[in-house]
């Protein structure tokens, strides 16, 4: 067995738990990896933090560029076979690389990997198991896509749970990993975006065990937080969205379209005096049925 290059991408802001995240990247029992921070933090605390760090072959990088950008410019900089993202206050299991390593390496069909992972909050304690599976094994990328879109459901996680092939970002290309069709998923499901768009010609593959953490507490300063993100309501426009663009590319057919009706009604109802991008999404979901009954 070989033990292809492994890029670990930190694309960071808050300095908080970093130290604690850069620490579970560089105890990886799998040795063969670059670890790449990507920083705009506004004080020095991250830069501080890595320094003390070089040792470990940490690449620290200053980035002028924020949120979404800078998890673009973290990406970009790597040189690994494989990319493995990891949040600033995301947590790695020690074992995590070397399990990923080992379910993609001899499937050439499989672009990206998830886990099961844990949501802990800022006390480092336990919240939340999330395991979308009872057991390991390989899913189409279009069985995935229909069902996170008749699903409206991100049951596979946050960028800290999956790794992908750096090969394969390159031939969708990073600044339309975000994309489909006409509509631009950056500021709401970018990450689940991102993942149908790297398998939709191959297949994932899900393992069984628990080896990330994602770190949920609304005392921290988090995209997942709607107090914290101007785009908050973008996370659920976009599943509307994802309806019609899901059924212009013919992943989902015309009569599965009219009957996710109820659904989209019911997040407009409870959602929209809150997020009015839902109403905007709702009428362009409307606008899209009222074709299909000419």
């Amino acid at each position: 067995m070989s033990y292809p290059k492994v890029s670990i991408v930190i694309p960071s802001y808050k300095p908080q738990h970093f130290e604690m995240c850069l620490r579970s990247a560089i105890g990886q029992s799998y040795l063969n990896i670059e670890i790449l921070v990507s920083d705009n933090c506004p004080t020095e605390e991250i830069r501080d933090i890595c320094a003390r760090y070089a040792h470990n072959g940490v690449i620290y990088q200053r980035s002028s560029v924020y949120r979404e950008q800078n998890v673009n410019a973290a990406l970009a900089g790597a040189k690994g076979e494989f990319i493995k993202p990891l949040f600033d206050d995301d947590l790695l299991h020690p074992f995590c690389i070397e399990r990923m390593v080992a379910a993609m390496q001899p499937r050439p069909d499989v672009q990206m990997v998830f886990s099961a992972s844990q949501v802990i909050n800022s006390d480092n304690e336990r919240i939340e198991t999330r395991r979308p599976y009872e057991a390991s094994g390989t899913l189409s990328g279009l069985d995935v896509h229909r069902r996170v879109t008749l699903g409206m459901e991100n049951f596979i996680g946050e960028f800290t749970t999956v790794m992908f092939r750096r090969q394969t970002m390159w031939d969708v290309g990073l600044h339309q990993l975000y994309k489909m069709g006409d509509h631009d998923f950056l500021t709401g499901l970018a990450d689940l975006i991102a993942y149908l768009n790297l398998t939709r010609d191959g297949s994932m593959f899900y393992i069984d065990e628990e080896l990330t953490y994602f770190r949920k507490d609304p005392r921290l300063q988090s995209n997942s937080n709607p107090t914290s993100n101007p785009f908050f309501g973008n996370c659920f426009s976009d599943y509307i969205d994802l309806l019609r663009v899901s059924l212009d590319a013919q992943i989902i057919s015309s009569d599965e379209y009219r009957s996710m009706h109820p659904q989209v009604d019911a997040v407009f109802l409870r959602l929209n005096n809150l997020f009015p991008q839902v109403g905007e999404a709702r009428e362009r979901y409307l606008a899209r049925m009222a074709k299909l009954d000419q």
